[in-house]
């Protein structure tokens, strides 16, 4: 068993991407360092210098191809403290996007998404386990 971190958390930004009630969830790619096939949200480490804020559009923008003229809503949900396998903590700032443009355009991170209804989730049992508390901060 590897020993939890003494160290402050690492921050992360996860968004939730949106349209027309349905969630956009992205399949992991093979060439992603960890969670690879598993269904996901757009994430990303918070880079030094950016706000999460800044830092959740550069991520829709490189991993959906989302810009901010494209999202009719972006705002801020809860922050979380979630541990990781190993017991280190991770603070994720949650953010919702809502999105005018059904077609997406996914870079490497990504083989597939899928639009699905909020109800229709649990249906993807390869999802990461944190997935549903984001979703569900992010909309708060």
């Amino acid at each position: 068993m590897t020993e939890a971190s003494a160290g402050p958390p690492r921050e992360v930004i996860a968004a939730v991407v949106q349209w027309r009630g349905r969630l956009a969830l992205f399949k992991r790619s093979q060439s992603v360092g960890h969670e690879r096939g598993l269904w996901h949200c757009i994430t990303g480490y918070l880079e030094a210098g950016m706000s999460p804020e800044q830092q959740a559009l550069t991520e829709l923008r490189e991993e959906a191809g989302l810009t901010r003229a494209d999202l009719t809503t972006f705002h801020r949900g809860e922050q979380l403290l979630i541990p990781d396998a190993e017991g280190n903590p991770w603070l994720v700032h949650t953010f919702t996007a809502v999105s005018t443009q059904r077609r997406l355009t996914l870079n490497d991170e990504h083989d597939a998404y899928r639009w699905t209804l909020p109800s229709k989730i649990s249906r993807f049992c390869n999802r990461v386990p944190w997935l549903d508390t984001v979703i569900q901060a992010a909309g708060k």
